[in-house]
């Protein structure tokens, strides 16, 4: 509040100084019609409007400098204590905006888009700490539970085998959700990739193909492969990993004795990929966040993952000039498309 009052008592200075210069000349000016005997004809006493002009231009400017101020300034004090409302971690302050022209306007613009930012990074911390957490808990405490069960001396070997087996994959899911966060850490970091090689994208995609065959055999999954003769320059391993996350997302949503297609060719200066599954589905919403770090949705939830994948995936194709998009209906299904730039 103190730094407002100085604000309209430097305002106020300021014209009241542009008043007493006003007074003053006017002052001198009719003094030299006095000299002049100008003014002698028209005022008995003309020497009296030497100081009565001047004080009645200071009263009166000193008025109307005084409710201008406040009308001038009633923005920049919003502003202000606005500023101080972020300070206190308040982001869902805004200030009214009168001023649809000018650079007052454009500052109070700016001002409430950059607080409606700061409001929604706030949101995606939140939720990435409370997903963290929940993520992390999980499996602790699985792993604590059942270790503790493995002391008790009447389980027999079977019980014993079946709760290591638990403990030895709950530790894996530990490890991979933590070398998920440092990759993605580190792919948020970067600007530039480098390592770009010119090599074979359908092939990438049969050798991926390959790597997940365990998964998709384990459910009899009829795969529908249709790759074109594709060549790319671009950085292999970052994109090898995009496919092991999508087709493996694909695998594990899709239920057994499903069809699924993974679609690669070229259009124009694009080459698309697409991977369409015959799984789960999703509904607007869950389509709406998916790409959002640890988010998997309500079905995704039942289904061991940590919702960094696609998140990742996401990234690397940011950085790789690529795009991603997907498309899905609950119950019946999902298509992720890949669009990815051509080596010319």
């Amino acid at each position: 509040m103190k730094r407002l009052r100085s604000l309209n008592l430097a305002f106020v200075v300021i014209v009241f100084l542009i008043m007493i210069s006003s007074g003053a000349l006017s002052g001198t000016f009719i003094y030299i019609l006095y000299k002049c005997n100008i003014v002698n004809e028209l005022v008995p006493r003309p020497m009296i409007l030497i100081f009565v002009i001047p004080v009645t231009s200071i009263i009166i400017g000193t008025i109307i400098s005084l409710i201008t101020s406040r009308r001038v300034l009633k923005p920049l004090n919003e502003l202000i204590n606005a500023t101080k409302e972020i300070a206190k971690g308040n982001f869902l302050v805004q200030v009214v905006n009168n001023h649809n022209c000018g650079e007052l306007g454009d500052l109070i613009s700016s001002f409430n888009d950059m607080v409606r930012q700061l409001n929604g990074v706030e949101m995606l911390h939140r939720d990435f700490i409370n997903n963290f957490s929940h993520e992390f808990k999980t499996p602790i405490i699985s792993i604590r539970g059942f270790a503790k069960q493995l002391k008790n001396s009447t389980l027999t070997n079977e019980e014993r085998e079946e709760y290591a087996d638990i403990i030895i994959r709950e530790s894996e899911r530990l490890t991979n959700m933590s070398t998920n966060i440092l990759i993605l850490d580190k792919l948020e970091n970067q600007v530039i990739v480098s390592n770009k090689t010119k090599f074979s994208l359908d092939e990438q995609l049969r050798n991926c193909i390959l790597l997940l065959e365990k998964q998709w055999e384990s459910k009899n999954l009829d795969l529908q492969i249709d790759l074109s003769e594709v060549t790319i320059f671009n950085n292999e391993e970052m994109l090898e990993q995009v496919w092991l996350n999508l087709i493996g997302n694909a695998i594990k949503y899709s239920p057994e004795n499903s069809k699924l297609t993974i679609e690669c060719y070229k259009n124009g200066s694009e080459i698309k990929i697409k991977i369409i599954d015959s799984g789960i589905g999703m509904t607007d919403e869950v389509m709406a966040h998916i790409f959002d770090k640890f988010y998997q949705g309500d079905l995704a939830h039942k289904s061991e993952g940590n919702g960094l994948g696609l998140s990742i995936a996401k990234r690397i194709l940011d950085l790789c000039d690529g795009k991603i998009s997907v498309k899905s209906k609950l119950n019946k299904g999902s298509t992720f498309t890949v669009w990815l730039v051509a080596e010319e």
